[in-house]
């Protein structure tokens, strides 16, 4: 037999419930919606997109030659401005040191890994080992594609 505390506890759940489904659906449009905007940046309905996120790890190439090391990573930074021409790489920078050995991350325009382990064999100190990547799949906003317009107009010196 249920008592009458369990069955007021299983309404109240069963009422909550109703509650929040009344309230997760009754979502309304936003008055300065864009189609145009949404369609060029590829956004879903909620103003979304898929991206591969990178963190970039010291790798297990260890190397003594300086000169070399400069230069691998001189070609790491041409290679990233050669990938944000293209428009395949919207985000890229460095970590502060830490304790995990994380050097930086990357945020793809893309939601293909396989693409984008192929763009980051085009990196020098990545193809030499100095760096190795994780790939996540990422769900952000869109409009991280329209944070490089404004970082070109207050970038006062080219790396």
């Amino acid at each position: 037999m249920i008592s009458s505390k369990t069955m007021s506890a299983g309404l109240i759940l069963v009422i909550a419930g109703i509650l929040w489904c009344q309230v997760a659906t009754a979502q309304s449009d936003n008055p300065n919606y864009d189609q145009a905007l949404a369609d060029s940046l590829e956004a879903d309905e909620y103003g979304m997109k898929s991206y591969v996120f990178v963190i970039l790890k010291t790798g297990p190439m260890q190397l003594d030659d300086e000169q070399k090391v400069s230069e691998l990573f001189r070609g790491h930074l041409e290679n990233i401005n050669r990938l944000v021409e293209q428009k395949k790489l919207i985000v890229a920078g460095p970590f502060g040191r830490n304790d995990r050995n994380y050097r930086g991350l990357f945020i793809f325009d893309s939601k293909d890994k396989a693409e984008v382990e192929a763009l980051l064999q085009t990196d020098p100190a990545i193809k030499e080992k100095l760096l190795e990547a994780e790939l996540f799949d990422w769900y952000g906003s869109a409009a991280l594609r329209t944070y490089l317009e404004a970082s070109y107009r207050i970038t006062k010196k080219n790396p």
